[in-house]
């Protein structure tokens, strides 16, 4: 069933090369500033900055399999993620979409793309309209993921579109990894369409990078600026158990009647996993997809709730300085 919500998401930057300078400028004014962008005119250093990429990649795999197998000898996943999040910042530069120009003075763009070997992120081709039957068949055969006619009418918000869709594509391997942390029936709720769809929207417009996570069921969300977010999720018929639990740590009746009557969640888990101090928190509720499926709270979480500095996607983007040519 095709989903729009990655189960594992993390930010990452886009690789464009094209001999045509001017060209590349334009592109590095048209894109969103918020976004990562990497400009090269030459074939030889494009193909330079992506050679670590397949290992770099490898290993950022490498530390979701620790955390998740971790998890399940025990250990919580939430503390994971955000040890995560604040001890590899290096992941922020990993390349996740390349774009190259198809004709080039003694280089074959699709050539060029093909070398990429082992590299596991999204693939589109720039083409001219001689070129398109090329394109397609490159498509067809799976060499790329998109392709582009850069005379192409409103050609930046074309590639606006295409470029977040390849962004926030899920990577099928990173998926299937961290569906296994999940159950059968979490799965289920996350895959209904109205469910999918409406977390999937809240996810692109508040979060850079997020996780799905099973015990407790919800998300944790990250944002631009290097906040935290949980969005604490509870299938039908399970606020009963929740406001039992709220009442055994002391919450007061007016709020676990809240709770029961899907008013309010408490994130009683939440509490413990993190160690927080205080009060177990509660926030106001809302209904997740058609049919009140699931009932959700949104819980900002502070520095010193997470207990450490998350580097800013914002921040990490403003220290790569302006888009110019790098091989001009």
């Amino acid at each position: 069933m095709h989903s729009n919500l990655p189960l594992f998401h993390r930010a990452g930057g886009i690789v464009f090369l094209d001999d045509a300078i001017d060209y590349l400028e334009l592109v590095g004014m048209v894109l969103p500033p918020q976004w990562h962008v990497e400009l090269f005119s030459r074939p030889a250093s494009f193909l330079q900055r992506m050679a670590g990429e397949p290992a770099r990649w490898e290993a950022d795999v490498a530390r979701q399999l620790s955390m998740l197998d971790r998890h399940r000898h025990g250990q919580s996943l939430i503390p994971l993620l955000l040890n995560y999040w604040s001890t590899c910042p290096e992941r922020l530069m990993l390349a996740r979409v390349c774009v190259v120009d198809y004709a080039m003075p003694g280089a074959d763009g699709l050539q060029v793309l093909s070398s990429l070997v082992d590299w596991p992120g999204s693939r589109v081709m720039l083409t001219g309209q001689a070129e398109d039957q090329i394109a397609i068949r490159a498509f067809n055969e799976g060499l790329i993921e998109q392709f582009v006619q850069k005379q192409t009418h409103q050609i930046a918000q074309v590639l606006v579109g295409m470029l977040s869709r390849l962004l926030y594509q899920p990577h099928a391997r990173i998926d299937a990894a961290w569906r296994t942390a999940l159950r059968a029936e979490q799965l289920g709720l996350l895959r209904t369409a109205s469910v999918d769809g409406q977390l999937s929207e809240y996810a692109r417009q508040h979060w850079v990078e997020h996780a799905v996570v099973d015990e407790p069921f919800g998300i944790l969300g990250l944002r631009q600026d290097g906040s935290c977010e949980w969005m604490q999720l509870e299938p039908a018929g399970h606020l009963g158990e929740l406001a039992e639990l709220a009442a055994s740590v002391g919450l007061p009746g007016d709020l676990v009647r809240d709770i029961e009557q899907a008013r309010r969640l408490a994130a009683v888990e939440l509490h413990q996993q993190l160690r927080l101090t205080g009060p177990v928190r509660t926030a106001p509720a809302f209904e997740v997809g058609h049919g009140k499926l699931l009932t959700a709270a949104v819980f900002p979480l502070s520095a010193d709730d997470v207990g450490a500095r998350i580097l800013p996607w914002q921040a990490f983007v403003q220290q790569q300085g302006e888009r110019v040519v790098q091989d001009a």
